[in-house]
């Protein structure tokens, strides 16, 4: 039997630097996706590239062979050297694993505590993985119940309330943006929200640069402020122009370097790797926020919203664990009743042939009578079985049901055949 195995590195664990050399976009994901896939013992892979972390959750059959697998094919993809790449891995397996996945969808795992975007980004990768067929059952119901764990702790708890997002956390350092000018670069989901943001908070001007011209004026469109597209071989005149630039590209190099710039101006870098070149905070009136300078945001959520989403996790855990531990011995209990069944009608025929002057009333009543005592005497064993089964080596007394009654052991593994069909 196949079980979940998280191996990633994040903020938590590793320097932005690295993160921004590790990140997998495009069709250096999608080769990952495939090349983990084929690996033995693998049955399915989803994985989460954001830019704080990068995780590949596997649904393996060996720990040992699948994290050595995944940790090269990472290594690999990443161009970064598994000497150096494993000092910062982390590993989570089974319950930990599933623990893992569910505090990262409720942002506890998150730079800023409770960003929301991770939901959005958790479903990304899901929509990715089912796109190149590398996701399995067990996986899609995980990724599915992280979702919902996630909206479960926003709606029941303040997590999100002090920083919505890492635009709002990082914005917030550049002081009032009443009636200020800004330059958004990018027309991603991040540049969404950082446009969204702006707005709510008074922005008078957004001018928005994008490799596409086309998306740059979509999302401009859709701004509640005064808003318009450029062409990205503008950038430079509209840095000078701008007083707040936000940039968040997909871009595999430098996008704004020192000598774009001309003048004041507070520069929010949210790309992965980093769009603007460190060496701007050199220059005179210059401020650069970037991934790593959140990494400490003070804009964090209470405590007790904070240990009130951990409690939220911990019941969703051992919820999801006995779901497990319940599917696991149903298909040896429904082979256990499809054997019962079996002989009841082979009883009651031999009774239809030696007794063939009964009625059919009577016959009816005689067979669900003896339907009624199967169904009783085989009540409380099955419900047992499911309880012990959660308990230390809980797995022993579905062998012990199946070895009592001398179930055919390929009739357990049809019915879980017959359930990943349905």
């Amino acid at each position: 039997m196949s079980s979940i195995l998280v191996v990633g590195l994040s903020h938590r664990s590793a320097p932005v630097t690295l993160l921004e050399r590790a990140a997998v976009s495009g069709d250096r994901l999608d080769k990952l996706l495939h090349d983990v896939q084929q690996v033995t013992n693998v049955d399915g892979v989803v994985v989460v590239s954001t830019c704080n972390r990068i995780e590949v959750y596997a649904d393996v059959e060996k720990f040992h062979a699948g994290v050595s697998s995944i940790s090269e094919l990472l290594s690999r993809h990443s161009d970064v050297p598994l000497e150096e790449l494993s000092k910062h891995l982390y590993v989570h397996y089974e319950e930990r694993a599933v623990q893992h996945i569910f505090s990262v969808a409720c942002g506890l795992d998150s730079m800023v505590v409770g960003e929301g975007q991770i939901l959005g980004q958790l479903r990304t990768a899901l929509k990715v993985a089912q796109a190149n067929d590398t996701v399995d059952r067990a996986l899609n119901e995980l990724v599915q119940q992280a979702l919902r764990v996630g909206k479960r702790a926003r709606n029941e708890t303040g997590i999100d309330r002090a920083g919505a997002s890492l635009v709002s956390v990082g914005l917030s350092r550049a002081g009032s943006l009443e009636g200020r000018r800004a330059l958004v670069v990018g027309a991603g989901s991040m540049s969404g929200l950082a446009v969204a943001t702006l707005a709510r908070a008074g922005i008078g001007e957004i001018v928005i640069a994008n490799r596409t011209y086309e998306r740059g004026a979509h999302l401009a469109r859709s701004a509640e402020v005064p808003a318009r597209a450029i062409e990205l071989s503008d950038l430079r005149q509209a840095m000078a122009e701008a007083d707040i630039v936000v940039s968040c590209t997909g871009a595999t190099g430098l996008v704004i370097t020192p000598d774009m710039i001309d003048g004041p101006a507070f520069l929010l870098d949210l790309a992965l790797p980093h769009d603007v070149d460190p060496a701007v905070r050199a220059l005179p009136g210059v401020t650069l926020v970037a991934l790593s300078d959140l990494r400490d945001a003070d804009d964090a959520p209470a405590a007790g919203d904070i240990e009130a989403v951990r409690r939220i996790v911990c019941e969703e855990v051992q919820a999801f664990q006995l779901g497990l531990i319940a599917a696991t011995v149903a298909p040896t209990v429904v082979a256990l009743r499809s054997k019962a069944a079996e002989v009841v009608d082979a009883e009651l025929g031999r009774l239809g042939g030696r007794l063939p002057g009964l009625d059919d009333k009577a016959r009816e009543e005689i067979a669900q009578t003896v339907r009624r005592v199967v169904d009783k005497l085989l009540h409380a064993p099955t419900v047992r079985v499911k309880e012990l089964a959660a308990s230390p080596g809980g797995d022993t007394y579905t062998e012990a049901l199946r070895e009592l009654f001398d179930l055919d052991p390929k009739t357990p593994e049809a019915v879980i055949r017959a359930e990943d069909v349905l």
